[in-house]
């Protein structure tokens, strides 16, 4: 049944707002970290390079499965790759609440990150399925908001429920919530009935191998995973101790409900990221030449961040969340510049090397905030300004990149488009 026969409410009842939820869930997990740092350096014994593998460990194989997913997204349906990440991910959330050394949270990590793997990739499969193209970009910011609001559970919330039960009776609740929302998926989401010619698995894997040597894909690319490294590293850890030792906010409900601020930043951006791209397309400007723009602003706010941190660290920190989350826009950027059917394995790819970059990126800023010796009351300011200020390095050659690579979106797949 193709996508212009369903009405609005239906496709918003049945399609958006499942797949919505579970990337509601995927955000809490990504950003609690950065609440409940202070009870794992006190139970397990972590530090600042321990967290950030620990934290960075639910990248790395949330991106090594991405070209499977791909395929799987392509040959399956978003529907039933969901449900089974779910059913790990909810394993994962369960063996992290029981664990007691480092290695154990990072298996219990590493689950629950294959578990989240395709908490947006399958949302934009399924809406190429459901909407017209010209609506994916406005589609995929409102998915994106519903991570955003994820990242505000992930704070104050987060933080309040610590108060009512341990650390660790929180992640059995969070596996709990992880199951419902798989069976809510199985019996809500409606299969997509358009027929499709069956493949070999080297049919479909070269169409991965396609889409990571494409000029256009490498154009974007490079800029796109520094950019999430900053924003995902930072909403999803730094920003926690960040706020203590270069901010100077010892009680922890204050950096909380700066992290809540920031996060609702973040949720509003995303939102906006879809309505910015539509209103550029209307005054004539690409969705490719917004993206850029917004870029440019989020990696300016980084370098302050990482040079000038302000007294009054709110406000950095609010357009640190709004504008790190337009830059997913160039993902439906992407998307349009291959065929259709193969927008599984053009997202996953690109997840693949973003998360890839995540993983050794945030794990590699704890190692460099633990070269200077801790302080009193956490670790060293200088040692944060080396890690933010590399971000913001790594930013300004990813947009000098984009500018000077000749890459365009010609390459429309043509010989796979004719299999």
């Amino acid at each position: 049944m193709p996508g212009n026969t369903k009405t609005f409410a239906t496709l918003l009842l049945r399609v958006f707002l499942p797949f919505a939820f579970a990337y509601f869930l995927s955000y809490i997990f990504r950003g609690v970290n950065a609440v409940i740092f202070p009870y794992l350096e006190r139970d397990i014994g972590i530090t600042a390079a321990d967290l950030g593998l620990l934290t960075s460990a639910f990248f790395l194989f949330f991106a090594l499965v991405q070209p499977l997913q791909g395929v799987a997204l392509d040959r399956y349906g978003p529907r039933k790759v969901q449900v089974f990440l779910l059913i790990v991910a909810a394993a994962g959330s369960a063996l992290f609440g029981l664990c007691t050394s480092l290695p154990e949270l990072i298996v219990a990590r590493v689950l629950i990150g294959v578990g989240f793997a395709g908490g947006l990739m399958a949302a934009i499969k399924v809406f190429t399925l459901w909407y017209p193209p010209h609506r994916w970009g406005l589609v995929t910011g409102f998915h994106m908001m519903a991570g955003g609001v994820g990242s505000m559970a992930a704070t104050w919330p987060i933080q309040w429920s610590l108060s009512v039960t341990s650390w660790q009776g929180l992640f059995f609740w969070l596996a709990g919530i992880c199951l419902a929302t798989a069976a809510l998926l199985f019996t809500v989401v409606p299969e997509h009935p358009a027929p499709h010619r069956s493949a070999t698995m080297r049919e479909l894997f070269r169409v991965t191998g396609t889409v990571l040597t494409d000029g256009f894909y490498w154009r974007i690319q490079p800029l796109l995973a520094v950019q999430q490294l900053a924003f995902i590293g930072c909403i999803s850890l730094w920003i926690g101790p960040w706020l203590r030792d270069v901010g100077g906010i010892a009680d922890s409900g204050q950096r909380a409900d700066i992290q809540l601020y920031a996060t609702a930043a973040t949720a509003l951006g995303f939102g906006a990221s879809g309505l910015i791209s539509a209103w550029g397309r209307r005054m004539g400007v690409s969705d490719f030449a917004s993206s850029g723009v917004t870029s440019a602003l989020f990696a300016l706010v980084c370098g302050w961040l990482a040079f000038l941190p302000p007294a009054e660290p709110l406000l950095p920190w609010i357009l640190f969340g709004f504008l790190g989350a337009c830059p997913i826009q160039y993902m439906p950027v992407m998307v349009t510049a291959f065929p259709t059917q193969y927008a599984g394995r053009v997202t996953t790819s690109s997840n693949l090397v973003v998360f890839l970059v995540i993983f050794a990126g945030q794990w590699a800023m704890g190692k460099v905030v633990d070269l200077w010796p801790r302080t009193a009351a956490g670790y060293a300011p200088d040692g944060y300004t080396w890690a933010f200020g590399a971000l913001f390095i790594l930013q300004l050659a990813g947009l000098a990149w984009l500018l000077a690579s000749r890459g365009r979106p010609m390459a429309r797949l043509e010989t796979a488009a004719a299999d």
